[in-house]
């Protein structure tokens, strides 16, 4: 995603509430270099290298103006309509770079009580051929302590102009150890730490990198962890006089009656929003490509028409007004109408900025404002 050149003459970088110009240096000339790394070694270096570079002159490098077309869902005002899905920043160390992409939101973690390691290595796969990815990364993080002193140094949370500028989600999930009959535990701790630093809360529990954590879907186990984390919410909020709301995070692999189920306990229990979808568990779509049977959830185009399916199920099972945010397989500006035509409000991408770069945010944004005014 980044690439560096002789760029401090330009003077000091914009306050977060100017809008940001175009980026230097095209991500086309790095993708080649990236694309013959480790996929996981290319991530850490671009994760590290944004890093360093966020807040200093060097981010001009990347920087993006940020599309104005704000819409207001759970309400919060979205600065646009496109944003970056949680997995890409799991410790919340860039959010001022990412911001600078020019998304209207970013969604950071999945973060879980404690620090853990994750999936032992190799646990990143390309599939260039189907524009995907495969990982099995199973909730890597440096815990819930380390993830909130990230998010409080972020410096466009600093401000209200800042705050103003960008939409903050924050993805709770449970750590590995933990049995999945004290799954709850987990999210409510993760709620509790995470509450008065989010504009929103992503509940995770679609994630197949985590032994029986999609078991958290079903009928009785959903009801009593949204029953669980809707009580605490309430409770935090009369503590802290802030609703901060609930977005429930969702697999691919549902039927017609799964997501109906889904829907009825999202309604039931007060949630605010749905995130569709996670990774997906079938492989039909790559099926002899290298890497193609490797463990793990797929992303990218493979994930496109499955979600826009579950995305529709959704939008019929719960009426006009509920917030859906649409992911999997964008790859372009048509990509992100379709999400928004089969019923989501707003749209998230991770995978398809690996492929095509920050170039996407800015495709993406323009095509959905141009959409918002036919």
């Amino acid at each position: 995603m980044l690439g560096f050149a002789t760029i401090a003459e330009r003077g000091p970088l914009p306050e977060p509430e100017n809008d940001y110009p175009m980026p230097l240096l095209p991500y086309a000339l790095a993708r080649p270099m990236l694309f013959r790394m480790d996929p996981e070694d290319a991530h850490e270096l671009m994760m590290k290298m944004l890093a360093k570079s966020q807040g200093t002159p060097l981010q001009w490098a990347y920087c993006s103006e940020q599309v104005d077309d704000p819409i207001v869902l759970a309400g919060l005002r979205f600065p646009n309509k496109v944003g970056l899905a949680a997995g890409l920043d799991k410790n919340a160390h860039c959010i001022d770079g990412l911001a600078a992409l020019g998304f209207g939101f970013i969604e950071v973690g999945t973060v879980t009580p404690l620090p853990q390691a994750g999936n032992p290595r190799p646990r990143i796969f390309r599939l260039p051929e189907a524009q995907a990815l495969i990982n099995r990364l199973g909730f890597n993080n440096e815990g819930l302590q380390a993830f909130v002193a990230n998010i409080q140094q972020a410096r466009i949370r600093q401000t209200p102009q800042g705050r103003q500028k960008l939409v903050l989600g924050l993805n709770i999930g449970k750590n590995a150890a933990t049995p999945i009959e004290r799954a709850e535990d987990d999210y409510l701790a993760c709620l509790e730490g995470v509450y008065p630093h989010a504009d929103y809360v992503t509940v995770n529990i679609s994630s197949p990198n985590t032994k029986n954590l999609r078991s958290l879907q079903s009928d009785e186990g959903l009801d009593r962890l949204l029953g669980a984390v809707a009580r605490r919410r309430e409770e935090l909020a009369q503590a802290q006089g802030r609703r901060v709301p609930l977005f429930v995070k969702i697999a691919p692999d549902l039927d017609a009656s799964q997501v109906e189920v889904i829907a009825a306990s999202l309604l039931r229990h007060g949630m605010d929003g749905v995130i569709a979808t996670n990774t997906l568990l079938s492989r039909e779509a790559v099926q002899g490509l290298p890497h193609a049977n490797e463990a793990g959830g797929l992303s990218g185009a493979p994930v496109r028409e499955v979600s826009n399916r579950v995305i529709a199920q959704l939008r019929a099972a719960l009426g006009p007004t509920f917030p859906i945010i649409g992911v999997g397989g964008i790859f372009s500006g048509e990509d992100a109408k379709a999400k928004l035509q089969a019923g989501a409000d707003v749209v998230q991408f991770y995978t398809g900025l690996i492929y095509r770069g920050p170039e996407l945010v800015r495709e993406a944004a323009h095509a959905l404002q141009q959409f918002g005014r036919r």
